[in-house]
């Protein structure tokens, strides 16, 4: 099935008049579309996006005209394989076109931040697992993980631990055995003492939007 064209702007945006109200369909996993992407910042960082929630373009969302808020987005680059995955807070387009204007974190991530614009394909994906918690009482000792996500599918995993190693260079992905369930964690350095886990899980909470300080694998 086909997402809904949409058609968005990088930095210059139009005015939200020259445009009809956008129309909120329901996300399906799987759902596809191809076209152009571009990204935007500043101005717009630390302003209220369409969903209410404060812009920050360092993590990893996008906007889109008719998604509902929250459906996550798997951007894959066309030109150099780079994929990264978004999730809709904002709405759009304002210049016709474009498919998806993500931020300015995913466009690094896509390495599309001088060309401005990058042919993609988008594909609706589930949100990511977030079925493993950390003991709250684990000994200060350590040592740490910090996990940026788990995913049921490795596939996903892998890419997702793709489109962090320009940040995070040990990105590594893991399997493991979660409540009867097998899952792939993309865990961000390991053996850390738990001060130093506890900084670098904020630091990938601020670009990626998830971080739990675990227990060393």
């Amino acid at each position: 099935m086909v997402i809904a064209a949409i058609a968005l702007s990088g930095c210059a945006r139009k005015s939200r008049a020259a445009l009809p109200a956008p129309v909120s369909v329901p996300a399906q996993t799987g759902a596809t579309e191809t076209g152009m992407a571009s990204w935007y910042g500043e101005p717009y960082h630390g302003r209220r996006a369409a969903s209410g929630e404060v812009y920050d373009m360092e993590r990893f969302t996008a906007a889109h005209r008719t998604l509902p808020f929250n459906t996550w987005v798997e951007v894959t680059d066309l030109d150099n394989g780079k994929i990264v995955n978004v999730r809709i807070t904002d709405r759009g387009p304002f210049v016709d076109g474009r498919i998806i204007d993500v931020s300015l974190a995913a466009a690094r991530s896509l390495d599309m931040l001088g060309r401005g614009t990058a042919r993609v394909r988008l594909k609706i994906i589930p949100a990511p697992a977030r079925d493993y918690d950390p003991e709250p009482a684990a000994p200060a000792t350590g040592p740490y993980a910090v996990q940026a996500g788990a995913f049921s599918d490795p596939h996903r995993a892998e890419a997702f631990a793709a489109s962090l190693r320009d940040q995070y260079k040990d990105t590594a992905v893991i399997e493991s055995t979660i409540r009867g369930s097998t899952v792939w964690r993309v865990l961000i350095a390991r053996d850390l003492p738990l001060d130093a886990a506890n900084r670098l899980a904020t630091k990938v909470r601020n670009s990626s939007g998830q971080a739990l300080v675990v227990p060393n694998p």
